[in-house]
């Protein structure tokens, strides 16, 4: 039976092993970095799983995942360009969205997709702020930078994890 693409990212994720991991150094400097960078009040790296969005790193947010919808990097991980809603309460994409309408008051949201090496997008590094504004290409590009700092990240992680393992299988038989 031929897999679906969402069960192709879907496993693709779990390759990382980094859902549910502790917090890291790495990350969290890289969400405050991009606070600082874009002068907004929060940053998020997260990564999208079947039925929730897990953050790996939140700056300025004290959660550690909601619900996949009604989570904007469900939809920002449908592109490979940047995602950006610079008014949410006048974009119909978002105008409806309980993170919009709500308490949070979301206004603005911008997410660079967190594409691994064989192409799939497993979630966002985003920004977020209150007020809308406008996200201008040195900015997008910058996001996009950002997401690429992190996906090596991951990519190194991933291998010093395969590197260990095959130590440990060859030092133990």
């Amino acid at each position: 039976m031929k897999k679906n693409l969402e069960q192709q990212r879907i496993e693709a994720l779990y390759r990382y092993e980094i859902l549910d991991t502790p917090a890291d150094g790495c990350y969290d400097e890289i969400t405050s970095l991009a606070t600082k960078i874009f002068d907004v009040p929060i940053s998020i790296i997260s990564l999208v799983d079947t039925d929730r969005i897990w953050f790996k790193s939140t700056y300025g947010l004290d959660v550690e995942q909601i619900p996949r919808e009604p989570g904007l990097c469900s939809s920002a991980i449908m592109s490979n360009e940047v995602y950006i809603v610079e008014s949410a309460r006048q974009d119909p994409r978002t105008m409806a969205n309980p993170l919009v309408a709500g308490v949070m008051g979301l206004q603005f949201y911008a997410a660079a997709p967190l594409t691994s090496s064989d192409g799939y997008n497993l979630g966002t590094i985003c920004i977020i702020d209150k007020n809308p504004r406008i996200l201008n290409c040195k900015e997008a590009s910058i996001l996009l930078h950002l997401s690429r700092i992190v996906m090596d990240q991951f990519e190194v992680k991933l291998q010093a994890r395969k590197l260990l393992k095959d130590f440990q299988a060859k030092a133990f038989k």
